[in-house]
Order: C-alpha cells, then structure tokens, then sequence
C-alpha cells in the first residue's frame, strides 16, 4: 500500500490462509433437509451485517455426511457469484457457527486480525474489489477467487484494528439512525399530501377563504353545508371507458399517444412507457380519446387513481380507464383532488365490480357522490393544494439528496479508516509487518505441527 500510516503495511488474503467456500447438499437425500440444525448462508442472506441465522438451514446429517464446511463465529463471508455482483459486493460477519453454500467464500478467523475490522475492510474496498476482481465471460456475474485473494489491503497493528472497528461501529450507528430518520420521511410526505386532499375536499382547506368571501359579499353564506351533493354523472359531460379490443398489432414507433393505467399517477399524467397508434386508428375509436382536461381513472390494479390530461397532449386515446369529461359545473382539478382523496378511494374499494378480477366502471363512477363546492371555491381549493403540493416535492427532493448524502457518507467514513485518518496512530503499537510475520510463521508452522501429531502412537 502506498502511502501508508506509521505502522500500517499491505496483505492479502492469501497471507491469512486464502478463503475457503461451501456447496449445496444433495436436495434428494430428505435427510440433509429433515432438520434445521446449523444455518446454511445464501446470497439471500448477504442482507445484514451480523449474520445469526439464515433463511435456509440443514440437519447435522448433512454436515456430517455431506463434507459440509462449519465456519465459526467471527468468519467473514463474501458473495462470489450473483447477479447483485453487478453493482455490489456483499460482506457479512457470522455471529454463530454456520455453513455457505457454493456462491459465498469464507475468512476464517485469524489470530491477531480483528473479525469486525475484517468485514468493515472488505465491505469499505467492496467498489475496487469488484472492479479488480470480476470474472471475465461467465453469464452469471462472478469473482475470480484467485484474484480476490491476491487484491492488496491495508492493515495496521491489532491494537489500532481494534480502535478503528470500535469507531466504525460508533459513527456507523449514527449514519444507520439518520438514514432511518430520513427513510421515514416520503411516508410522511405521503400522509401530508393526503391530509391535504381530505381538508381540501371537507372545506377545511378554505376555511378563512370562505370567511373572508362572506365579508366581501356582505353576509352572503359560502359553506361546506351550502355545498352541493351530486355525483359525478351530473357533472360531467361524458364517462365512457377507453378502448377495450385487441392491440397487439396497432403500435407503432410515432403517432398519437395511446395511454395505459401505468401512465396515470396520483395527480399527474406519467409520460413513462408510453404507446402510440396510427392517426387512422385513433379515427375509427373516437369514443376511447382524450382530450386536455378529461379525467383518466384507473379502472383495474390501482383503481380510482386519476389525473389530468394536460394542454400538453392535445390528442391522445386510452385502453384501460375510465374517462370522465367534466362540465362548466365542475373544474378538473378539483374532480382530481377528489379522485385521489381518500373519502373518493373508499368508495372505489367499495364499487369494484368482476369477479376474475375487480375493476372499477363506468356505471360506479357515473354514481361516485361528490360534495362540489361552487366554483370559486374549486379554483381556490386547487390553488392551494398546488402550493401545499409543491412544497411536499420540494422536500422529497431535498430528502432524496440527503439520502444521497448518507450512502455516500458510509463509504467515505470507511474511506477514511482503511487511509489511517478516522481514530489516532500510537507509536506503542506493533508494527502491522511484525503481526503479518507471525502470522506467516503460524501458518508455516502448523502444517508441521499435523505431521508431528501423526507421528505419535
């Protein structure tokens, strides 16, 4: 290693007795599999630092008879062959005894390395292991073992290990809590944009609007009980429901876009995977078009959710929704806001019709009750559901910065100890190069001690 600290030096894997690897035992053998006696890691498991159990586990049958490895408590284990290779390489500490199966390698412990400094180092150089060490032309995404197992590492003094792993676990424990924190936060939001729609649609929302209007107007009454209850039928010019026979053959690269449920959202039209059909077929099914302004209802798989066509799609046909053509009685946005409120997916949950699968139609949406405020009112609630939205997204932006921030900052905290700079040299210390000769002498000499044993009577 280059520039090392006082007292660091280089290793690899190979000095510390190389890795070790498991394998599956025979699935026909019922035995192997009749008890759930010692875990048995996967890649599935790689999910968690602290390995104390796994999904899958085997009898002591298997372990006896099968020749499966039982690595103890303290190995460190790395995946070597999975697709998630193609961006990740997992590292995992055992925090029992256990066995792998043939995709995971193993460290065994080691005298004088430090088993939670071990698995921080591996999992810190994770992006210039997978870099240095993929294996070349194989369809699954893999590691070369013998490169792994020659990849250059820093290592300091057993002491200083120690410090460092007790300041990774620190520091980590406080990332691991703010990114919680931060996680939480678009559940929050999501509830915030809900609270927003159930007071814009009870007349919460424009509470002091009213009572200002009332002012103006000299006593005139504008209530949520002057509001009219009718139904969407009675206030829109049309609901049909868009297109509904085969189209296999009608795509084509350009032409008028065709809308699917997956391209309505919650209050917004997604432009994502979107279709388009020729002009002369779009002509012959004029019933299923769309137009700025209409309301697009999911009819099946997340029904009720509805946006807006916008100026920005002046032709368009649909399969799969229900279209809703508002009249002068009723502003778009508002029929929206209504739509995507939770009083309005209540009565959807309640009005899906079929039986091989639920869908909402036509006839449930001509019949949804609306408390339609005058319009005024619809214009003002849309305004400030705009406001209030649009500062929702401006923190969910701001939060998926942060959570930028804080994967970033795992990787540049573990940067920062594997380079010497997280916790204080002491001159004290061994030497890492002593701590990697004696080991080197262990390693030498236990072969020898085998032979010796053999000897004896």
């Amino acid at each position: 290693m280059s520039e090392s600290p006082a007292g660091w030096n280089s290793f690899t894997l190979r000095d510390l007795g190389g890795l070790s690897g498991g394998k599956t035992p025979s699935k026909a053998n019922a035995e192997f599999w009749s008890n759930r006696d010692v875990p048995w890691v996967s890649p599935k498991d790689m999910k968690r630092d602290l390995l104390e159990d796994a999904e899958d586990r085997i009898s002591q049958v298997a372990v006896d008879e099968a020749g499966m490895v039982l690595y103890p408590a303290g190995s460190v284990l790395m995946v070597t062959r999975s697709s998630i290779l193609q961006h990740t390489f997992p590292v995992a500490l055992a925090a029992t005894e256990l066995t792998v199966n043939q995709d995971i390698k193993v460290l065994r412990p080691v005298d004088g390395i430090t088993p939670k400094f071990a698995f921080y180092l591996l999992k810190g150089l994770g992006g210039k292991i997978l870099s240095a060490c993929a294996k070349d032309g194989t369809t699954v995404q893999s590691i070369d073992s013998e490169k792994l197992e020659s990849f250059p590492l820093p290592i300091p003094s057993t002491a200083e290990q120690i410090r460092i792993a007790a300041k990774l676990d620190e520091l980590l424990a406080q990332v691991d809590t703010l990114k919680a924190r931060i996680d939480g936060v678009p559940a929050l939001l999501k509830r915030f944009r809900q609270s927003v729609l159930a007071a814009a649609v009870s007349g919460r929302l424009t509470e002091t609007w009213r009572e200002l209007q009332t002012q103006k107007t000299s006593g005139a009454e504008i209530s949520p009980a002057g509001w009219a209850e009718t139904v969407f039928g009675d206030i829109c010019r049309e609901i049909t429901v868009g297109y509904v026979g085969k189209m296999a053959d009608q795509y084509q690269e350009e032409g008028v876009p065709f809308l699917r449920s997956q391209n309505v959202r919650p209050m917004r039209f997604s432009q994502e995977n979107i279709l388009y059909i020729s002009e002369e077929f779009h002509s012959s099914i004029l019933k299923s078009r769309l137009e700025p302004g209409d309301l697009a209802i999911v009819r099946s798989g997340a029904p009720g959710v509805t946006c807006v066509i916008p100026e920005s799609l002046p032709v368009a046909n649909c399969s799969d929704l229900v279209i809703a053509r508002p009249s002068e009685k009723l502003n778009p946005w508002f029929g929206c806001i209504y739509m995507n409120s939770e009083v309005a997916q209540r009565n959807v949950a309640e009005n899906q019709v079929g039986v091989a699968q639920q869908h909402f139609n036509v006839g449930s949406m001509k019949k949804m009750p609306i408390n339609l405020p005058p319009l005024a009112e619809q214009i003002e609630i849309v305004h400030r559901v705009e406001q209030l939205f649009a500062f929702a997204d401006q923190l969910e932006a701001r939060v998926k910065a942060a959570q930028v921030r804080v994967d970033r900052l795992t990787q540049s905290i573990l940067a920062k100890a594997f380079r010497g700079e997280l916790v204080p040299q002491d001159p004290n210390d061994e030497p890492a190069s002593l701590l990697l000769e004696r080991i080197k002498a262990q390693r030498t000499a236990a072969p020898k001690a085998k032979r010796r044993s053999k000897a004896l009577p």
